[in-house]
């Protein structure tokens, strides 16, 4: 399994597109388990490093009733068998300094969520783990605001940082990608991710719940890999119209091979 140094080196190569994917919230140890291990056939098969994600505490569902997760003890445990099992390492979000302080120690890597991409303490509390740390954009932030996100980091000591594209605020109920955002996001000297299904999301758009057009995913990835990304970061599910959190934007697991394949030639031809 690849993991610490060796992790990071094949993840900021330049050479293959990187993969972090899963589903958005751990529902159970089993669909994890299968999820993790197609992708894990998948990117094998195409030469790609893979990082299997998924939360195990969705902070900011819309409405109380929705589901969140299994919480950080259970699902951190779910987080290991995965990780142990399949030998592949695994992402997750974290929310608060103590969270991230426990999450380190199952979790390659450190996941901040664009919402709490500028909260100071737990940029810094994520960095000094040690972990690599993905910061997502927040949807209110301009590309360049990230620098000083970074420079937080790097003032806590890590060096091993990625950042992730994620659309940004278009009205109500409604997200748009800028593609300048890659290159300008590149000038921090960080690799640049692409998060190709929540920038299809449709935030509050059913009410209580998020929408999302996941037939405009792959379009998007597309686009973000012309422009320079690094890698995706892509939440699929076997069945999306049943999944708990976040299904109309998630891509079939079924149909992950034929946009991954679309994926690497694009990436291949970028370069």
């Amino acid at each position: 399994m690849l993991q610490g140094t060796q992790l990071w080196r094949a993840l900021t190569s330049g050479k293959r597109l990187a993969l972090i994917a899963g589903p958005c919230v751990i529902e159970t140890e089993a669909l994890c388990l299968r999820v993790a291990s197609a992708l894990q056939r998948t990117c094998a098969g195409l030469g790609l490093p893979y990082v299997f994600k998924a939360s195990f505490d969705k902070a900011n569902r819309t409405a109380a009733k929705s589901y969140r997760g299994p919480g950080l003890d259970a699902g951190l445990r779910v987080l290991a068998r995965v990780r142990a099992e399949l030998a592949v390492p695994v992402l997750t979000d974290v929310h608060s300094e103590e969270q991230a302080r426990v999450a380190a120690e199952v979790a390659d890597i450190l996941q901040i969520p664009a919402f709490l991409c500028r909260q100071t303490d737990l940029v810094q509390a994520a960095a000094r783990t040690g972990r690599i740390v993905n910061v997502k954009k927040g949807q209110f932030m301009a590309p360049e605001d990230m620098m000083p996100v970074v420079a937080k980091a790097r003032a806590a000591g890590n060096e091993r940082l990625l950042l992730t594209e994620r659309g940004s605020s278009f009205g109500y109920h409604n997200l748009v990608v800028d593609m300048r955002a890659i290159p300008l996001m590149k000038r921090t000297g960080c690799p640049v991710f692409f998060d190709a299904t929540h920038s299809v999301q449709l935030p509050g758009a059913g009410g209580d719940c998020s929408g999302g057009q996941r037939e405009f995913a792959p379009v998007l990835a597309s686009a973000a890999l012309a422009a320079g990304a690094d890698g995706l970061f892509v939440e699929t599910h076997p069945r999306p119209e049943r999944a708990l959190s976040d299904g109309p934007n998630m891509i079939p697991l079924e149909a992950m091979p034929d946009f991954l394949t679309r994926a690497v030639r694009v990436f291949a031809a970028a370069r």
